[in-house]
């Protein structure tokens, strides 16, 4: 591995402990816009966060290899087509901007997928990587989710069930 990647991936890793370690700070005092979710709902953004974060710590290990076909397929799921699966059931229940920025992280790793494949250079994925991550750190530092008072309907609940998301992780 050459020094330059590494000193970035370590950059990349540090980026996700603080974007982590700010969802956890949640509190009375946050100044977070609180979204109030339904159960399944709530469930279903949490989930997709997983995926996400599980997706970036592959693509991190891929650059760290110097394997961009790995970080090609690493990015692939992460996007658009992840976000087509993003049911009815969040209709109406995520402001504009969250979803805004959600679908610009999307299109994002659809890019770092694309321009692996063709480009194949590390150093343009690392800077790609860090711009998306500031997407998903300014988000996260402007929202909280919470459960609402209302239940989720059995459609949502039956709907999450069939809904898989998550990416593979790598041993």
């Amino acid at each position: 591995m050459k020094q330059p990647h590494a000193r970035l991936t370590i950059l990349a890793l540090g980026t996700l402990s603080l974007l982590l370690a700010s969802a956890v700070q949640a509190s009375d005092t946050d100044p977070r816009e609180t979204l109030k979710l339904s159960a399944a709902q709530r469930d279903h953004v949490l989930e997709e966060m997983r995926a996400l974060l599980a997706g970036t710590q592959q693509i991190v290990d891929a650059l760290a290899r110097d394997d961009m076909a790995a970080v090609a397929s690493a990015a692939q799921p992460l996007g658009m087509g992840m976000a087509h699966k993003a049911e009815n059931h969040l209709q109406g229940a995520l402001p504009r901007d969250f979803m805004q920025r959600g679908m610009s992280v999307h299109k994002r790793f659809d890019q770092i997928a694309t321009d692996a494949t063709t480009k194949k250079d590390p150093r343009l994925t690392l800077q790609q990587l860090s711009g998306t991550l500031a997407q998903c750190v300014s988000c996260h530092n402007s929202y909280q989710l919470q459960p609402s008072d209302v239940s989720a309907s059995a459609s949502d609940h039956a709907h999450h069930e069939h809904h898989d998301m998550h990416t593979p992780m790598k041993p």
